[in-house]
């Protein structure tokens, strides 16, 4: 029983800790969302699959890293598989758990930096492409500006993102111009 619960906290640890030392060991890599700061989660349960590449956080799932916080009722991190690769524990040979592949949130999504906050209903980070794809009544906003949609993909990379709407809805958003014009006034 101890053995297992060792196995399942290294297991654990090797896949919160692997993307953020590959962040720090290939630093050419310009992903805005690599950072050198630690990411916490926290989480009323937490579910380890190694066979799957699979670490589910549920209830109540918070991740902070820095000034960025992901808030859901659910956090599923997905791995990739390395062929051939495999972690020797004990006198047991394990797959290696790989780099990470997304990540989904899934219910009461609540994505916040500084005083931008995106909500919906389920979220996917893609970390090969880059792209947050946030769905289910899907709403950004900056200070008092509000754009909502049915559908959010933010490529974090390039600065960029889409809102888009299903056939019977359409984009709706509030911008207050004041906020930009007093922004620049205080500068």
């Amino acid at each position: 029983m101890i053995v297992n619960r060792i196995f399942l906290l290294c297991t654990v640890l090797v896949l919160l800790i692997s993307p953020v030392a590959q962040a720090k060991n290939n630093p050419s890599k310009t992903d805005k969302l690599s950072s050198n700061e630690p990411i916490e989660i926290v989480a009323d349960r937490m579910d380890a699959y190694n066979e799957k590449k699979l670490v589910i956080f549920s209830g109540n799932a918070v991740a902070t890293q820095g000034d960025k916080e992901l808030k859901a009722d659910q956090l599923l991190l997905y791995y990739k598989k390395e062929p051939g690769k495999k972690d020797k524990i004990g006198d047991k040979a394990m797959e290696g758990t790989g780099d990470l592949e997304k990540i989904e949130a899934k219910g009461n999504v609540i994505v916040t930096q500084k005083e931008k906050i995106a909500t919906g209903e389920e979220a996917v980070y893609f970390q090969d492409s880059g792209q947050i794809v946030m769905t289910g009544n899907a709403t950004l906003r900056d200070g008092k500006n509000i754009i909502k949609g049915d559908k959010v993909t933010v490529f974090v990379n390039e600065d960029r993102g889409i809102v888009e709407a299903d056939q019977k809805k359409r984009v709706k958003a509030i911008i207050y111009p004041q906020e930009k014009q007093e922004g620049k006034k205080s500068n």
